[in-house]
């Protein structure tokens, strides 16, 4: 009778393009269109354009495109770039269910091989659900010990399964290859983002490149555990791993199409807040409340998201993972979008002095919400004695609660007009909704700056 790991092999290696349900191919080609737009944005951030400078001396022909920069390199350099610079605005798309961001794991490596092996579109989107799939129901399968950030640990088995996909791996060789890649996922720690530590945004980057490196070891010979995947997320990152959430619905239930998208620049855990927020501007004269109205600022949420109570964020990526910074810059700038949590913005007197009034704790009753909601309540005290409340309990974005293919269209220009001019960002957004009409990968990235 066979394990479970057995079931997901033969999953993964049997799919092909034609078993994927049409909602999941469309699906699929809205998170390359999002994802391919954060990278080119994040690629114009002064550490990934340093990096790159770093890492990539001289270009190199016939080889991987590093998104956004306009040059070229070994495929394992351009899948850690690439990574990198995706998560650098915090825009990338990610998955409830997962607790974790699953495409800027497995992209960048998908995109390295697939150009560099003059793959077809097809390739690319069965690449991108199976290994989307496998990460996901990981991060399902376990519970992360608290102290780790998600990215780099089950996103680097999802990134080597899509890469094993793509080279035509055998069943025996994709269930060495988990293994093997499960063992070289990263020691990353939450506290990074919490602080600032812009190293946090190397982790997802380490995902790809080190999914992309597994197999190279497995080309070189090298071995795994029977079950490097069960010991490292059920005794190592985590002390709980459940088999059967690897195999439950498999070939039925696609965790691409269970995805989430983002149109605030911030954590997640902040979006719910930024919600109830709206909410309670919704109803009030002009949409506008002036800081100096405002006595006080009480949010109640979820545990996770209650981590995130700094009051002085001492740079762009904390004041991402701070609800009293992010409430705060949405009531004076009108949105939650790029350039409010910009380094102009954190310096920002006016919302460094509003976000000192903005308290954040945990409800337990809506931490037992989770997962399947991620809610929270917002009370605004206004200097007139009147208590503005309101409360959200599905972020914007989420499956229950979808962007339309318009607001998501909005959000692509808006990253890629400043970088690329509105008429190649428009012809490349074609070629990615035609992504399963195309022979050869290069096709498309050829048409990029």
């Amino acid at each position: 009778m066979s394990d479970y790991l057995d079931q997901v092999v033969r999953f993964v290696c049997q799919c092909k393009f034609e078993d994927l349900p049409q909602s999941v191919v469309d699906r699929s080609k809205q998170v390359v269109a999002d994802t391919l737009a954060v990278m080119v944005a994040g690629a114009q951030e002064e550490e990934v354009k340093k990096l790159t400078a770093l890492l990539v001396k001289n270009g190199v022909a016939n080889a991987s495109s590093i998104i956004g920069a306009g040059v070229r390199s070994e495929a394992l350099k351009a899948s850690l770039i690439n990574g990198t610079a995706g998560t650098f605005l915090e825009l990338d798309e990610g998955n409830q269910f997962g607790r974790g961001h699953a495409a800027i794991q497995v992209i960048p490596a998908i995109f390295a091989v697939t150009e560099e092996v003059h793959l077809s579109g097809r390739d690319l989107i069965t690449a991108l659900v199976l290994g989307y799939e496998i990460g996901i129901r990981i991060g399902i399968a376990c519970k992360l010990r608290m102290s780790m950030h998600p990215h780099g640990t089950w996103g680097t088995v999802g990134a080597a399964v899509s890469v094993g996909k793509l080279m035509g791996y055998r069943e025996a060789e994709m269930r060495e290859l988990i293994s093997i890649s499960a063992s070289m996922s990263t020691a990353t720690n939450r506290r990074t983002m919490l602080e600032g530590g812009t190293v946090r945004n190397l982790y997802s980057g380490l995902s790809s490149h080190n999914g992309l490196l597994a197999h190279y070891l497995i080309q070189s010979g090298f071995t795994g555990e029977h079950d490097g995947l069960k010991t490292v997320f059920g005794s190592v990152v985590s002390d709980t791993f459940d088999e059967e959430q690897m195999t439950a619905e498999l070939r039925t239930r696609y965790e691409i199409a269970r995805n989430y998208f983002k149109r605030y620049a911030c954590c997640r855990y902040n979006h719910s807040a930024i919600d109830a927020t709206n909410t309670i501007l919704a109803q009030v004269p002009g949409g506008r409340i002036l800081p100096d109205e405002i006595v006080s600022v009480e949010v109640m949420t979820y545990s996770l998201a209650a981590q995130l109570d700094s009051q002085s964020p001492c740079n762009m990526l904390a004041a991402k993972f701070s609800i009293p910074f992010a409430v705060a810059t949405r009531i004076i700038n009108g949105h939650a979008g790029i350039s409010s949590f910009k380094p102009s913005a954190v310096q920002d007197p006016a919302i460094r002095a509003l976000s000192l009034k903005v308290s954040v704790a945990e409800d337990p009753k809506l931490t037992a919400m989770m997962p399947k909601k991620r809610p929270s309540r917002v009370k605004i005290a206004l200097t007139n004695g009147e208590v503005l409340t309101a409360e959200a309990f599905i972020n914007k974005g989420d499956t229950e609660d979808p962007y339309t293919v318009e607001e998501m269209k909005e959000k692509y220009f808006e990253l890629l007009d400043p970088v690329w001019g509105r008429g190649k960002a428009e012809e490349l957004y074609g070629q990615v909704m035609d992504l399963d009409k195309i022979s050869d990968f290069n096709q498309l990235t050829a048409r990029m700056p």
